[in-house]
């Protein structure tokens, strides 16, 4: 079944509120603005109970079809900005806050979920109950954890619960996804070096924490090339590289910082192991002290079997099966939706946003021709979810 007459109908009104969203964005719990137009709007279609402050700024909409049903079906867009400044400036709808920008389509995520419920609120061709979740602080805030951890799920009687992604790359009117992992897991190092700095030209009298860094950041390499299982994967990234401000001098001190992504949680487990046990080993040969400051990011984005096949067949009724793939390769970049997948089963899957500069780059900008087909998507998923 094709993109939906009546949201064919409604994309000019809906490409209206995302192009005020990019207009306006905001960065992480920070969204009130957009938290208050959408839960506006959510009023003004008729949802039977809106309610905001979920997740400090996360915003709720509960829509009941035409029939009672046992099943509670939710859908969950991201509103939150990036700090990036936009490149892209003689666009009409351009950002007009400066270094802020819609750069990963989180505008174009939460204009097609309203549509979505305008649609559904208008239809209720269902039986049971849909819930769309508006959540703020995806980039970096770990915003779905607070949705979670305020009660989300068990609140509103949720079910199962499916996320949606513009992707670069993918042609308007495709979607991709996968069951399983497919998107990783993303920590964060912090490595301190300590040494003993001095005169460059008397290094037998200094002990270089450059040096040892210098060790540091190719030993690292092993743990990938070494450690893991080349069937699985892994990145180890050293990114910061930080130390001295003379050219004739060792300093006294090093850091370092980078990232570290995995797709399952025993190999999550061996990169910080194996990452702790390499700068120890390199720092007593090397006579530095270490420190070493490991943060856990957003876990593995992992798709529920069932949830994913099905979600790919509601996306082939839209776009047809040729337009869908059902085994994307996983990605390495990470998604705080995994929290949520956590704790109900679920899917994520990517929408196409057709030949556009790639996510977090400042030329980015969301493709409001993909807006039927994802609307579509989520208005087939309830209405097939909850078939009376």
């Amino acid at each position: 079944m094709p993109v939906i007459n009546s949201v064919a109908e409604a994309t000019e009104e809906v490409k209206v509120w995302r192009q005020d969203f990019h207009r306006h964005p905001e960065l992480l719990y920070d969204v009130h603005r957009t938290a208050g137009l959408v839960a506006d709007r959510l009023r003004a279609f008729g949802c039977d109970e809106v309610v905001t402050g979920i997740g400090r700024t996360g915003v709720v909409g509960i829509i009941r079809g035409n029939r009672p049903g046992p099943r509670t079906i939710a859908m969950r867009a991201d509103m939150d900005a990036l700090p990036i400044t936009e490149l892209n400036t003689t666009l009409p709808h351009a950002s007009t806050t400066p270094g802020r920008m819609h750069a990963c389509g989180h505008d174009g995520h939460t204009a097609m979920l309203l549509g979505a419920a305008q649609y559904l609120t208008g239809t209720r061709n269902f039986a049971g109950t849909a819930v769309v979740v508006f959540q703020p602080a995806e980039e970096g805030g770990g915003g779905g954890k607070a949705m979670v951890s305020d009660g989300l799920m068990a609140r509103f009687g949720i079910d199962e619960i499916y996320g949606m992604h513009s992707l670069p790359g993918l042609p308007v009117g495709h979607f991709a996804l996968r069951p399983g992992p497919i998107m990783a897991a993303a920590d964060r190092f912090e490595i301190r070096l300590d040494g003993r700095g001095g005169h460059a030209a008397n290094p037998h009298l200094c002990i270089d924490p450059v040096l040892a860094g210098a060790q540091i950041t190719t030993a690292l390499q092993m743990i990938v090339a070494r450690n893991v299982d080349p069937l699985d994967a892994c990145v180890v990234s050293v990114t910061q590289f930080n130390a001295g401000s003379a050219g004739n001098a060792i300093p006294q001190s090093a850091r370092l910082g980078g990232t570290v992504r995995s797709l399952k949680a025993e190999t999550r487990v061996l990169a910080e192991r194996r990452l702790r046990e390499i700068v120890a080993g390199v720092a007593a040969a090397s006579g530095v002290d270490a420190t070493v400051n490991y943060a856990h990011g957003y876990p593995v984005t992992v798709n529920h079997a069932d949830q994913a096949r099905f979600a790919a067949t509601v996306a082939a009724d839209v776009s047809g099966a040729q337009n869908v793939d059902p085994a994307i390769p996983p990605m390495m970049g990470a998604e705080d939706f995994s929290y949520m997948l956590e704790e109900r089963p679920g899917a994520f899957l990517f929408i196409g946003n057709g030949d556009s500069a790639g996510l977090h780059n400042p030329g980015y900008d969301f493709d409001d021709t993909a807006l039927p087909y994802g609307i579509s998507f989520w208005g087939r998923l309830v209405e097939t979810a909850l078939r009376p």
